[in-house]
């Protein structure tokens, strides 16, 4: 019985999409909220609010920077940069 799993399991096609759309859809934005309250906690407490403003310009920029690795279309983006400089 365990030797007909086993051979039933190696037929099957592994991969890491099931692992990734996990991790897209329940780590990231934990973490994104555990930064956020983390802002909060450490500039809104003490009134430095243009402090605050500065971090989350950071974060904002690292977001857009995951979103477009996670999206697929850094390339694009890429492609639409060069042809600024080149013709």
């Amino acid at each position: 019985m365990t030797t007909m799993t086993l051979v039933t399991l190696a037929q099957a096609e592994l991969d890491t999409d099931n692992v990734q759309g996990w991790i897209l859809d329940n780590i990231i934005p934990l973490v994104l909220l555990a930064v956020a309250l983390l802002l909060l906690w450490l500039g809104g407490g003490k009134g430095d609010n243009a402090g605050v403003m500065r971090r989350l310009a950071g974060v904002v920029i690292a977001l857009a920077i995951v979103g477009l690795a996670v999206s697929g279309l850094g390339v694009d983006v890429g492609q639409w940069l060069a042809s600024l400089f080149t013709s």
